[in-house]
């Protein structure tokens, strides 16, 4: 995988029944074209139009 960063965003969703909170996390496909990020970077994502049959998504910038 050439140019692409897999990212994984984790949130906090509330159980409705339960009132308490767990964690879900995603994971999604975003291309990065220097290839300049490395696993364990926090990194901004921009949806994009399809750039392959999973890629939606572009790296921005590093936080």
């Amino acid at each position: 995988m050439q140019k692409t960063a897999v990212v994984l965003v984790v949130r906090l969703e509330k159980y409705p029944k339960y009132k308490k909170y767990h964690k879900v996390s995603k994971k999604f496909k975003a291309h990065d074209e220097q290839n300049e990020y490395k696993t364990g970077d926090k990194v901004v994502i921009q949806e994009t139009r399809p750039l392959s049959k999973d890629k939606r998504w572009k790296v921005i910038s590093k936080v």
